[in-house]
């Protein structure tokens, strides 16, 4: 008879640099505990869900190396929200249906005493409502937009810093050569971290966020300040989310089943066009980047962030520690409850240092 006690893992919402490190941070700990086998669940809670359950054991020999490796050996999807889960009707049209209690029964059959929820505000919200249905749960923040709240920093959004600056570098030197301005768009969906920390890192002239709605002809006023006699070039990083004054976001609606946000694209070329109309003559060329931001070996500070976790994570529920999640605050690993984490999006102070910082450099949010 199999004795051991079970933790499930699963990873949920956007695939993020650093989930691996999380996943093998857990099992690592969990085998210095006598007793414990921890299980992963293939698509978040859909590999619960399907029949048969699509589970993964996770041990030592299938986390190996996996630290360096971007994605999840455990796939992920932002279409399988249990308390409102697409369901094919026979017509072939879909509906929706709450099966948070089926997925509980399913999880408490096969002897789970605690899952570990890895995922971010979307995630977190669904691990609320599941501990409050009785749930033994914890969770890991985990996004490269940084939105969470209750945390200093999610593992993924460095590296996602990273690559976002790496390609910044590039269009800098081609603006330069051809005396242009080159936007180039960033994630964040309603959060404009990335773009503000690759702004910073990589000397933009223009930073767009969504924090800070801009006025396009202060906007044109800036570049054409950094032209004289036809001389100059200009680099602007735009977060996806980023609108003008009295404007909307760029976003189209999805299509895809289960999907529930709204897809933000194609503000890069929406300024574009807003520029050209406002007046300005200089070429304009526009880059996308899109999930190259996502994808790919995590940073050193993102491996270890995520390991710290993983660690954290597995004490949590040794501790009994459930409805909380783990949280990096002041340079310590700790927890805040589900509910705290949730209660608000962590979103750019327009009067933080940083952004004053920002603008003492020259930097323009088109305010």
């Amino acid at each position: 008879m199999n004795t051991k006690r079970k933790v499930l893992v699963l990873t949920g919402g956007g695939d993020c640099p650093g989930l691996n490190a999380v996943i093998r941070g857990i099992v690592k700990r969990a085998k210095t505990e006598k007793g414990w086998s921890v299980i992963g669940s293939i698509e978040a809670f859909n590999g619960v869900l399907k029949e048969p359950m699509q589970l993964m054991k996770l041990n030592n020999k299938t986390t190996a190396g996996i630290h360096v490796k971007g994605g999840t050996i455990l796939k992920t999807t932002n279409k399988g929200n249990p308390l409102d889960f697409a369901v094919e009707q026979p017509d072939g049209s879909w509906t929706t249906s709450d099966r948070s209690d089926e997925l509980i029964e399913k999880i408490k059959s096969i002897g789970v005493e605690a899952v570990i929820n890895i995922g971010g505000d979307g995630s977190q919200r669904i691990s609320q409502k599941l501990f409050e249905k009785g749930l033994n749960i914890v969770g890991v923040p985990k996004t490269i937009d940084n939105d969470v709240s209750s945390t200093d920093f999610t593992f993924g959004f460095r590296t996602a810093v990273q690559i976002a600056t790496d390609s910044f570098d590039k269009l800098v030197t081609t603006a330069e050569s051809h005396h242009r301005v080159m936007i180039m768009e960033v994630m964040g969906r309603d959060a404009g971290w990335i773009a503000l920390h690759t702004a910073m890192a990589g000397g933009a002239e223009v930073c767009l966020i969504p924090e800070i709605p801009y006025d396009i002809r202060k906007v044109v006023d800036h570049i054409n300040s950094r032209y004289v006699k036809g001389k100059g070039f200009v680099n602007i990083v735009v977060a996806e989310g980023a609108k003008a004054k009295d404007g909307a976001v760029t976003s189209v609606i999805s299509d895809e089943v289960g999907y529930e946000h709204q897809r933000l694209r194609g503000v890069a070329f929406a300024l574009s066009a807003q520029l050209k109309a406002a007046g300005c003559k200089a070429d304009i060329r526009e880059t996308v980047l899109g999930h190259t931001q996502r994808g790919g070996t995590p940073i050193a500070f993102d491996r270890i962030l995520a390991t710290l976790f993983g660690v954290k994570a597995f004490e949590m529920v040794l501790d009994k520690e459930f409805g909380r999640m783990a949280s990096y605050r002041n340079n310590e690993i700790t927890s805040v409850t589900l509910q705290d984490a949730i209660s608000d999006y962590n979103l750019i102070k327009t009067d933080s240092y940083m952004v004053k910082a920002a603008k003492a450099i020259g930097i323009s949010f088109g305010d």
